[in-house]
């Protein structure tokens, strides 16, 4: 094999709240439990399973983790892209080395995307267009900037092309 590939992608919703803490230079670094759950109906008593995984996911990049300080709480419904990453450290009670595994998200190749509403319910994740946002940030499309484009285009005769997004 040539290279390799180190990319995680969840589709899940938060246990918690997002937990920001700050650098000494005052950046966000969020840290999120993210489940994901699978449902499957067992074969020889017919009864519905389910298992539910949680995930770990580390964000060092300020524009997401500022994302994810200002929009995000228990129960919201994310897509997350990151690498994932093995940690070292000592336990400080028992002075055992111990072992993290994590979904981080730092640098170009990572992603949140909020899969609803500011206010919970379906739609838009809203937060591409708000200031502060960052590179990195994408959020689901909306059909309201369809709408917008749509009654100016109405107002303007001469532009009878249509826009492809």
């Amino acid at each position: 094999m040539a290279g390799s590939v180190n990319k995680v992608i969840l589709v899940g919703n938060l246990g918690k709240d997002p937990e920001i803490r700050r650098t000494q230079d005052g950046r966000p670094i969020a840290n999120l439990s993210v489940a994901t759950s699978e449902t499957w109906r067992d074969k020889a008593t017919g009864e519905r399973k389910e298992k539910t995984e949680w995930h770990r996911v580390v964000i060092f990049s300020e524009g997401l983790a500022k994302v994810a300080e200002q929009y995000l709480k228990k129960g919201s419904k994310v897509y997350i892209e990151g690498q994932l990453q093995t940690r070292k450290w000592t336990d400080p009670q028992s002075g055992v080395e111990k072992y993290s595994t994590e979904v981080v998200l730092q640098g170009f190749n990572s992603n949140l995307t909020m899969l609803e509403g500011r206010s919970g319910g379906g739609g838009s994740g809203g937060f591409a267009d708000e200031p502060g946002g960052d590179f990195g940030v994408s959020g689901p499309s909306s059909s309201a900037p369809r709408r917008a484009v749509a009654a100016a285009g109405a107002r303007n005769s001469d532009m009878d092309d249509d826009i492809p997004f």
